[in-house]
């Protein structure tokens, strides 16, 4: 019987035959063979499942853009533009070598070898991404970036870049490499609303493509990561690092020498001076409200002729950024400023500190107390009451009702005249005024002037308990500054389409009406000049210039206000926080002043500049009074908007040259003294009530 081991052959005739082993070049087939057949089901199931509803490629060479809306100065200069911008396409073959090449080397090194995909990249960066636990670094080639840019939506999931990786490699197929750069640099999206290198070069840097620097082609390639987090506009410095890092991967690549990197940094890349102006936004959001009203929603390019003026925005957006770095220490973190001409056109227009972290407008939207910055409106309705700069009042303790207000110094000066109140921005003086004449009055004056917020008629509306923006209090000072007349803000001139079809034109000066008559038009102009020769804005005057203007603060340092102007231009700043919380002793004579002046100063010399005017005909026999003197009242009587926020200086008598002693409530002469009640008004036989007159919440502390 014939034995079989474990594992050996059977011996018997009819056994089978073996197997002879494959060699190394057939296994090499087998297998080949094997993973053909599996990589085919693959890849008909990845197409069955993924490439249902891809998009149809036809439209390749299809742009579809919203219409375009560009602003532009009053001088015509470029502002900004709104929507799609596009421009022919650049030729490849006219660009510097270095421009298509800075793409490449910091976004595809290996573009011109893979297939559409790059599977050692993909691997590189889901390696990276794993380690980092999150996405870091993406494995999408330029074809990749060009195939999602044109046919298919930024969704972030596996079907969208299952479809992304099919139409890849469908480019690659249909064009040549150097097709598929072209296409790419003139269809991505560099920000700014420039789509392709073209309408980058010249939105960025007023220059055709064929003419980029090796810096700028280094700026341009770095945006591609993130058009609005690069952009050097608003992200200037880390536009200019990433720019670096484009640099250095040009170097390694060998697309420039180290000598030529170097080169590039020392040369400074200088952005159009149309988007140096990045506050400038805030006043193209005011107006696309606004023409969006008055056209609907655009169907074709429309170019927007407004009135602002790139030179003194320029000077506003400096001086708004000095005197922010200046007094971040003390707690100024935001700045609003509106400055209009006299007809109500406005010239500059600051919204906040930065449009890029904030798209907040505080000069339009925003609605802050006015502390002080109200009182004209209390002394207009005064002087059309009867009172003259002249008049004499006294500052001591007044009772209104429950409340009494307070002083900035914590003391009472005693008699004084009307203009020195003003000046000094005495609250007591103010309260008491306006109680006598009628808090009613007060709303209507500011109301008629162009204040559109409700305007309260409890007692401290005196002193600025009313929220008002920026640009209603620059309207309504504006009345001041260009004889009595109320005037709309007004912020486009005309509207055409680029081939010159007007679709809407401003015309002439807006129509106005005399909003102050005089003699109280020639009243309020000389007390709110003391203001600025010698009272609480002396630290806002300007050499040589007629300039008029208040300050406001409110209660625990919330809000500072400065409204200024001269024959027929006003500028009106404020300055706070958006958490409505304190800053440190900032006051209306500080922070608001100092950016006013710093405008005003370059803003003067620009100017047809006049002198106040005086306004309407006087009354037959009228005579004018003395001349508000040009002492430092601030000095004199008291410090109550300190420039600095230091303690108020005691009040020194001017003819003495000591301290005045307070004067006690009891020992003013009866007949002056403040009553508790008021006395009783005369009244229409009819009331009126104003609907925008209603009640406020009265304030927590002191205004001045």
């Amino acid at each position: 019987m014939a034995q079989t081991g474990f594992g050996g052959r059977s011996g018997g005739a009819g056994g089978p035959a073996p197997r002879p082993a494959r060699t190394r070049m057939q296994q090499i087939v087998y297998w080949g063979s094997v993973l053909a057949v599996w990589g085919l089901i693959f890849a008909v199931v990845f197409l069955a499942v993924f490439a249902r509803g891809l998009p149809d490629t036809s439209s390749l060479y299809n742009v579809e853009r919203q219409p375009s809306i560009t602003y532009l100065d009053r001088n015509g200069a470029l502002i900004a533009t709104r929507g799609t911008q596009m421009a022919p396409p650049a030729d490849l073959d006219a660009l510097p070598d270095y421009v298509p090449a800075a793409f490449i080397a910091i976004e595809d090194r290996r573009f011109w070898w893979h297939p559409g995909f790059d599977p050692i990249g993909m691997s590189r960066a889901m390696m990276t991404n794993l380690r980092a636990g999150r996405v870091v670094q993406g494995g999408s080639t330029l074809t990749q970036q060009l195939a999602k840019n044109l046919f298919l939506t930024p969704d972030q999931n596996l079907r969208r870049k299952a479809q992304e990786l099919i139409l890849a490699v469908w480019l690659e197929l249909k064009f040549s490499k150097k097709e598929i750069l072209a296409l790419y640099l003139n269809r991505v999206y560099f920000g700014a609303g420039a789509y392709g290198i073209e309408a980058a070069s010249q939105r960025y840097f007023d220059k055709s493509a064929k003419e980029l620097t090796v810096g700028e082609a280094a700026l341009l390639a770095g945006l591609l990561k993130a058009p609005s987090r690069y952009s050097p506009v608003s992200e200037s410095d880390r536009a200019a690092g990433r720019a670096t890092v484009v640099l250095d991967q040009m170097v390694e690549t060998g697309v420039i020498t180290p000598e030529q990197r170097a080169q590039a940094v020392l040369e400074p890349v200088r952005v159009s001076r149309t988007l140096a102006s990045q506050h400038a936004q805030y006043f193209i959001d005011w107006l696309d409200k606004q023409i969006r009203g008055m056209v609907g929603e655009p169907t074709e390019d429309l170019v927007v002729e407004t009135t602002l003026d790139l030179t003194l925005q320029t000077a506003a957006e400096r001086s708004v950024n000095r005197i922010l770095t200046r007094d971040k220490s003390r707690g100024v973190e935001q700045a609003a400023l509106v400055a209009m001409d006299g007809d109500g056109r406005v010239r500059a227009m600051i919204g906040g500190a930065s449009y890029a972290d904030s798209q907040f407008n505080r000069a339009v939207d925003a609605r802050r107390q006015a502390g002080s910055a109200f009182k004209p409106f209390v002394y207009l309705a005064a002087t059309e009451a009867g009172y003259t700069p002249e008049t004499p009042v006294i500052d001591q303790p007044v009772q209104i009702g429950n409340w009494s207000p307070r002083n900035y110094s914590g003391t009472f000066a005693g008699p004084m005249t009307l203009s020195q109140a003003v000046a000094q921005s005495t609250n007591t003086v103010a309260a008491y005024v306006a109680d006598q004449i009628g808090r009613d009055s007060v709303a209507r004056a500011a109301r008629r002037l162009g204040i559109t917020s409700r305007v309260g008629t409890e007692p401290a509306m005196a002193l600025g308990a009313v929220e008002v923006s920026p640009l209603d209090m620059a309207t309504a000072y504006d009345a001041f500054a260009n004889g009595g007349r109320r005037v709309e803000a007004a912020g486009i001139e005309r509207i055409r389409t680029p081939r010159g079809r007007i679709i809407y034109q401003r015309g002439g000066a807006a129509p106005t009406s005399q909003a102050i008559n005089n003699p109280p038009l020639y009243y309020m102009n000389q007390m709110l000049r003391g203001v600025v020769a010698g009272g609480t804005a002396r630290s806002a005057a300007v050499s040589g210039y007629d300039l008029a203007g208040k300050t406001g603060t409110t209660s625990d340092y919330k809000d500072a206000w400065f409204v200024g102007y001269t024959g027929g231009f006003v500028a009106a700043v404020w300055v706070g926080k958006d958490d409505n919380t304190a800053m440190r002793g900032v006051t209306g004579g500080g922070a608001p002043a100092a950016i006013w002046k710093g405008f005003m100063e370059a803003a003067l010399p620009r100017l047809s500049v006049q002198t106040i005017p005086n306004g309407p005909p006087m009354p037959e026999g009228w005579t004018p009074p003395q001349p508000v003197a040009a002492d430092p009242v601030g000095d004199l009587l008291g410090q109550l908007d300190d420039p600095y926020g230091g303690a108020p200086s005691r009040p020194v008598d001017p003819d003495q040259g000591r301290p005045y002693q307070a004067a006690p409530a009891q020992a003013a002469p009866a007949a002056a003294r403040p009553a508790t009640t008021p006395p009783a008004r005369p009244r229409d036989p009819v009331q009126r009530v104003d609907p925008g007159l209603q009640p406020e919440k009265k304030p927590d502390a002191l205004f001045f």
